[in-house]
């Protein structure tokens, strides 16, 4: 066995411009910022990213390193404590709660190399694979590249697809008529308005999306701020669409709170936001106690390891973006397999994903 001592941490920010404009329902953005972090501990270095703020990065290593050198590399759950407690004064939501979550999926990962197994073993995988949706169909997009996109998914073999809606809601049902037709009867489609719409409205666009279109999500047609208002919507929502929610659920205990208030049908934990691999587990565990199905936010590379851990899993975001950012900056990125579904790798120790230095570094900020 290797000493186990974290000996180490380190952070670095990329910024990867989109390639082309993009926007939902309430932003717009041309540029997104990874931040990765690896962490040592004899001789064996653990990586965990998450998609943030370059601020990221001195947070990680100004308060997060400090806590967690010196602990035993196989005590994660110890580490995570400790960052969760420490942090009391910064609050371990937004750009803080996204530090934790990178630095504990790079302890998740070397606690796994330490130990040499795959990362879905050591957290106790119950799925081979993990089925995904397409996600992307941004509002910046025109009819062409709409369609393109769709199709792509689809002769790719993913069987649902989901497109971002609410930002112009008198343009939405020609957006949602071109995908469509652009996936056929049998794909299922899935809409997300990011929270832009009242209660009002997004309750006339379920009944719209649903009974027009066979759309059979709507994720966060208000903002997850309002609780009651999801849980309206969701009331209110005709019988085959799902409400979904979660995304910016910084903690399991605010996610929690979601669940309490029977807001959505289905919930989604981001890996990279939800203080990690940890804090993904333990909100998954809220969900199961409710009888309510989990979701997964984006970062595919990473989140299939955690969703193979999840009982009561749905699916998992396969988000453009983040799909196109990791196959250019990691090597042993999953490849979609028939049926639309990624399938964990079973024959390498950790995660099995490691940073293309070279290509990374044309994009450092910090």
């Amino acid at each position: 066995m290797h000493d186990a001592s974290i000996t180490d941490v380190r952070a670095a920010a990329y910024e990867i411009p989109t390639d082309a404009d993009e926007s939902d329902g309430t932003l717009a953005w041309n540029s997104t910022v990874l931040v990765v972090v690896e962490v040592d501990a004899g001789g064996v270095t653990g990586l965990g990213y998450t998609y943030a703020h370059q601020s990221v990065v001195s947070l990680v290593q100004g308060k997060l390193a400090a806590i967690v050198k010196s602990r035993s590399a196989l005590d994660v759950r110890n580490a995570w404590t400790a960052m969760v407690r420490e942090v009391r004064n910064l609050g371990a939501v937004g750009v803080t709660a996204m530090a934790i979550s990178a630095v504990d999926a790079a302890l998740w990962d070397l606690k796994a190399k330490l130990l040499d197994v795959p990362l879905v073993v050591a957290l106790d995988a119950v799925h081979e694979v993990v089925p995904i949706y397409g996600s992307g169909g941004f509002t910046s997009y025109d009819d062409e590249q709409l369609t393109r996109q769709l199709e792509g998914w689809v002769s790719g073999g993913i069987p649902r697809v989901k497109i971002k809606t609410g930002r112009d809601p008198d343009r939405d049902r020609h957006r949602l008529t071109v995908a469509r037709k652009a996936i056929g009867d049998d794909v299922e489609l899935y809409i997300d308005a990011n929270g832009a719409l009242s209660v009002r409205q997004a309750v006339e666009w379920a009944h719209i999306a649903h009974g027009e279109f066979g759309v059979r999500w709507f994720e966060e047609p208000v903002t997850s701020d309002d609780l009651a208002g999801l849980r309206v919507v969701r009331d209110a929502a005709p019988g085959g669409i799902d409400i979904a929610a979660g995304e910016y659920g910084w903690t399991p205990w605010q996610l929690g709170m979601m669940l309490d208030a029977g807001a959505v049908d289905c919930l989604q934990i981001d890996a990279t936001r939800c203080l990690g691999v940890t804090g993904f587990l333990a909100a998954a565990g809220l969900a199961e106690s409710h009888q309510v199905d989990v979701s997964a936010h984006c970062a595919p590379a990473l989140s299939a390891q955690v969703c193979a851990c999840v009982r009561r899993l749905r699916h998992l975001e396969y988000f453009h973006d983040h799909v196109r950012i990791e196959s250019m900056l990691f090597d042993g990125v999953l490849p979609v397999e028939p049926g639309g579904v990624l399938r964990p790798d079973r024959s390498v120790a950790g995660h099995g994903l490691s940073l293309c230095r070279d290509v990374a570094e044309k994009y450092r900020v910090a």
